[in-house]
């Protein structure tokens, strides 16, 4: 039963960050929007937010497989996510190297919530190989907004 608990909370951790990630990249978006020759990275981020939604839907599914229920909204102080919550707090004016650095500084807080969840020692085999998966997809997204930002002079 303790196992059970702690996982719905690993679980439901890593959907607040992915709350918090879309939040962040809507931010992004609207940034973007707002200035001139950055059109190019509205795909990348809506790519970002799409993931993280589908993210959500998976981790939310184990949850009620598991007979709790989900959270809800963004983080307000969390752990594991408190490094998103700055990221999206702070788009405002950025040209696109600092725009591409504060989404990379986000990239950095979620690979460190994955990587943290999965040192969880009692999650069961099938629940961490979903979280496997979904992290393999956060550290290409990770290196994607790296060499963006690298590319910018």
């Amino acid at each position: 039963m303790e196992n059970t608990a702690r996982t719905i909370e690993v679980l439901n951790d890593l959907i607040l960050i992915n709350n918090d990630r879309i939040e962040g990249f809507e931010r992004a978006i609207k940034e973007t929007e707002e200035s001139d020759g950055n059109n190019d990275l509205l795909l990348v981020f809506l790519k970002r937010i799409n993931e993280s939604r589908q993210f959500k839907m998976e981790l939310g599914g184990e949850i009620q497989v598991l007979g709790k229920d989900i959270e809800t909204g963004t983080s307000t102080g969390g752990k594991l996510h408190r490094a998103w919550i700055a990221v999206k707090e702070s788009f405002t004016g950025h040209d696109r190297h600092s725009l591409l650095e504060e989404c990379e500084y986000g990239e950095d807080a979620i690979k460190k919530s994955y990587a943290d969840a999965l040192e969880e020692p009692d999650l069961p085999a099938y629940i961490r190989d979903m979280l496997l998966e979904q992290e393999e997809i956060i550290l290409d997204a990770h290196d994607e907004i790296k060499e963006l930002r690298d590319s910018v002079h």
